[in-house]
């Protein structure tokens, strides 16, 4: 079955809701994963506002220790099969959720995708999408975080961003 899960909660009566980046390294998106499941990364993406007053990265990473962020709610992470069961993914405020207040110090981080942002308005593209072809397909260990993380050094930008994946074993 495949899920989606967005940086901030399930729109209902406005759009959805677009993060603030900061100007140091900020989690933007985290998902923790159970210890009885892996998740296989399916696609990734994010929609940047403006660019950056200096040139950043947002980047796609597992770690072994959680940030301190926005819990999300069951629905915020939606099962695109309408029929299909609720996500197993660990929910709560050092487990999956969006708006990191806190870091924390990983110590083990395995990196699966990386993109620049450059500071001049129009030299590098403010939206990226990313689908991997089914052998290259990552997947994030049990008991694991995954992380979209974002650095602009200078400005803080508004960012959306998504993750897409299954789950396995």
């Amino acid at each position: 079955m495949p899920y989606q899960v967005w940086n901030g909660p399930m729109p209902t009566t406005a759009a959805q809701v677009a993060v603030a980046t900061g100007t140091t390294i900020k989690t933007m998106l985290q998902l923790a994963t159970p210890s009885t499941r892996q998740i296989q990364l399916l696609s990734w993406g994010f929609t940047a506002d403006d660019a950056p007053g200096a040139d950043g990265v947002i980047e796609l990473l597992q770690t072994d220790v959680a940030a301190t962020v926005t819990a999300h709610v069951a629905a915020g992470v939606q099962n695109l099969d309408p029929n299909g069961p609720a996500s197993l993914l660990t929910l709560g405020s050092s487990a999956t959720g969006y708006t990191a207040t806190v870091e924390g110090t990983p110590t083990a981080t395995r990196i699966f995708d990386a993109v620049s942002l450059d500071s001049v308005a129009g030299n590098s593209s403010l939206t990226y999408a990313w689908q991997w072809m089914p052998d290259e397909r990552p997947i994030v260990a049990a008991s694991r975080f995954l992380r979209v993380r974002a650095t602009t050094p200078t400005t803080g930008i508004d960012l959306r961003c998504w993750v897409c994946f299954q789950e396995v074993g």
